[in-house]
């Protein structure tokens, strides 16, 4: 077994003989060799370069050489041949390993010959009387280069061959995609190391056709990404392999499919600089929010937003977060005359307004720490900014910290929403925007209870008052904080496992930029007591997604565990976007849904947020037993948990590596919202 001192490098070496003595006697002559290496490097190029002097001569002479120029050969190869060899030492080409040559050593030994070159016709021309034609200088100079850089590639393509032989590693034959000079470099590479166990047999091109390519290692790409399963074939190949970050996740995901579809393996290689920055985590490839939609981004219709927009002092509750913050971003793109930032959060509120102000528009920005909560500070901010427009995003949504602080949910979610309508009312803003979710239909958490009777309250304020109020509900906003994309990333980043609550755990999807355009669509376009949603697709399994992440990330699928927990309080296995008893309507826009829900008075809707109130400071079980009998349609997911064809996988605590049996679950998006 060699040991350090043998340079890493055993499987370069020939196999010693197994007998005992034979392989001592082994051994020793390979440590010999090794010590004395750089001396036999030294007489090996001194032996190059006498043999290219001599034929500089041959060749500039038409190989005869009279008695005069032998003597001028002889009498100056001394000099020359201590010049380079020092020359060559000093440019360290004497402690490189020849089977590792590569195309900087090749640089090295073009410097090194040219320095040596120099000062040779230095000395000759101003210290010899006697001088050596220029030409044979010239000569000297290529035909060193040449033979000892043909002597170093021989060498490491002679030993990559006898690798190769006597490697008893199965090789796979594999494509690699990609026709940068990069992917050619790093086919080269894998081929040229048996011990791998992959043979690059072809290049995949990515931009339609195959094409000749002057980066292709074999000059010619063997076909583009649409014909990976003909080219697999023609090549005999069996894996696919992949440069980390190379592709977009969507191009990623259709890549999959083929290899799968076509029995090929996918092999992402991670880049170089994700093992070399100290840490610990997982490499993450930077991930596109809306490679996991399944769908394509709906882009909605903006130019009816600037006439209700620009000119207009419009006021952002909950400002700092999520949806609130890309929610000001956009209407910054609209001219308002100003733009009321409003949060209790300071520090979320100071970076939005920071960023705000770096714009430099003529929009004026105001910042107010505040909770909607308190009526008589919102009162003195609504007398002293008059807003024309609202949009009212503030909203604790996190459901099961919901279920253990249900006060709160009650005070934030429903006072909150009651104190800033009244006031909207009160001061006849021209246009309020209550943002709601899909989790206020059919509630099953305290969450969405408190969000149905804030929807409650807008909407019976809408039926009495000039103002127009309006709903939107959101899904679930990939990306925003809380949700599962940040966590997943997390739970890769440190090796897993990622945790799903329930493997039939199914949610419609949106991205932030779709949530903020959706709301501000809607106040553009939207009538008085209509509750918009946007035409997200189908629900996508979130064990899915976690499946995607792992993939997206340059990871085979089983490299991280899925872990299926169990479901938490107050979380549904389905979502759905309309209830039973609100009336469908038509939008302008086709990819926007509305409904109509007139069934509370502003009176009936007040006594039960005051009966709400009062029992606050109850106790969480007696305010759960109020919200129970207002809001009728409530289940709880302990409720439903007794339901085993409803909640109950059977799976807690267990590892998803198997198929989980389909349920046949009513979460299809958008064909039963019409009626």
């Amino acid at each position: 077994m060699p040991n350090a001192s043998s340079e890493n490098s055993a499987n370069a070496q020939p196999t010693p003989p197994a007998s005992g003595k034979a392989a001592g006697r082994w051994h020793s002559a390979r440590q010999l060799l090794i010590q004395a290496r750089i001396p036999l490097l030294v007489i090996g190029h001194a032996l190059v370069f006498v043999a290219a002097y001599w034929l500089a001569f041959l060749l500039r002479f038409d190989f005869s050489l009279d008695q005069n120029y032998q003597s001028l050969f002889l009498r100056t190869l001394p000099l020359l041949v201590i010049v380079k060899l020092a020359t060559f030492y000093v440019a360290g080409h004497f402690h490189g390993w020849w089977r590792y040559v590569t195309f900087t050593d090749l640089v090295t030994l073009f410097r090194a010959a040219t320095i040596a070159t120099a000062i040779l016709a230095g000395l000759d021309y101003f210290l010899f009387p006697y001088q050596v034609p220029r030409s044979v200088v010239i000569l000297d100079w290529g035909l060193t280069i040449l033979a000892i850089g043909a002597l170093r590639s021989v060498c490491r393509i002679a030993l990559e061959q006898s690798l190769k032989s006597k490697s008893t590693q199965q090789t796979q034959r594999a494509l690699i995609v990609g026709n940068s000079f990069e992917c050619s470099r790093l086919g080269q590479l894998i081929s040229s190391r048996p011990e791998w166990g992959y043979e690059v047999v072809g290049q995949i091109g990515l931009n339609g056709e195959a094409k000749k390519s002057r980066f292709a290692f074999n000059a010619q790409l063997a076909g583009s990404i649409d014909q990976l399963a003909e080219v697999a074939e023609e090549k005999n190949a069996s894996v696919v392999l992949l440069r980390a970050g190379l592709l977009p996740g969507a191009t990623l995901r259709q890549l999959m499919d083929d290899c799968t579809e076509a029995g090929l393996q996918l092999k992402v290689i991670p880049d170089l600089k994700d093992h070399l920055d100290g840490s610990h985590k997982v490499p993450m490839r930077d991930i596109e929010i809306t490679d996991l939609l399944h769908r394509d981004p709906v882009q909605l219709d903006t130019s009816s937003i600037n006439h209700l927009i620009e000119g207009k002092t419009v006021m952002v509750t909950g400002a700092g977060g999520s949806i609130g913050s890309e929610l000001c971003r956009q209407i910054m793109k609209f001219n308002p005359h100003s733009l009321i930032l409003l949060g209790r959060g300071e520090n979320r509120i100071f970076k939005i307004d920071l960023e705000l102000r770096a714009l430099n528009t003529d929009t004026v920005i105001e910042a107010r720490i505040a909770s909607v909560t308190d009526e008589r500070r919102m009162r003195a901010i609504f007398e002293a900014h008059r807003p024309d427009i609202i949009f009212h995003a503030a909203a604790h949504k996190h459901v099961p910290l919901m279920e253990e602080n249900v006060a709160e949910a009650v005070q934030n979610n429903v006072l909150g929403t009651k104190t800033v309508a009244d006031l909207a009312n009160e001061f006849a803003v021209g246009t309020f925007v209550f943002i709601s979710t899909d989790k206020a239909v059919n509630p099953t958490s305290v969450m969405g209870c408190t969000k149905q009777l804030g929807e409650r309250y807008v909407m019976a304020l809408a039926a009495d008052t000039p103002t127009r109020f309006m709903v939107t509900r959101f899904g679930n906003v990939l990306g925003s904080n809380g949700s599962v994309v940040p966590l997943f990333k997390r739970q890769i980043e440190n090796g897993g496992p990622i945790t799903v609550t329930d493997a039939r755990m199914t949610r419609f999807f949106m991205t932030i930029p779709e949530a903020s355009q959706l709301v501000l669509q809607a106040a553009a376009i939207g009538e008085d007591g209509q509750i918009v949603v946007l035409d997200m697709g189908e629900q996508i399994k979130v064990i899915d997604m976690a499946r995607d992440l792992i993939r997206l990330a340059g990871l085979p699928e089983h490299a991280i565990d899925i872990e299926v927990t169990g479901i938490r309080p107050g979380e549904k296995l389905y979502e759905e976007l309309f209830d039973d008893h609100e009336t469908t309507v038509d939008m302008p826009h086709p990819k926007l849904n509305a409904a109509r829900y007139v069934r509370h008075t502003v009176g009936e809707v007040t006594g039960e947020i005051e009966s709400l109130i009062g029992a606050c400071g109850e106790g969480d079980e007696a305010l759960r037993d109020v919200i129970r009998s207002i809001v009728l349609n409530y289940a709880s997911s302990e409720e439903l948990s007794s339901e085993p064809d409803q909640c109950d996988t059977g799976q807690s605590e267990a590892v998803e590596h198997v198929a989980v049996p389909e349920q046949n679950l009513p979460y299809s998006a958008a064909t039963p919202m019409r009626q």
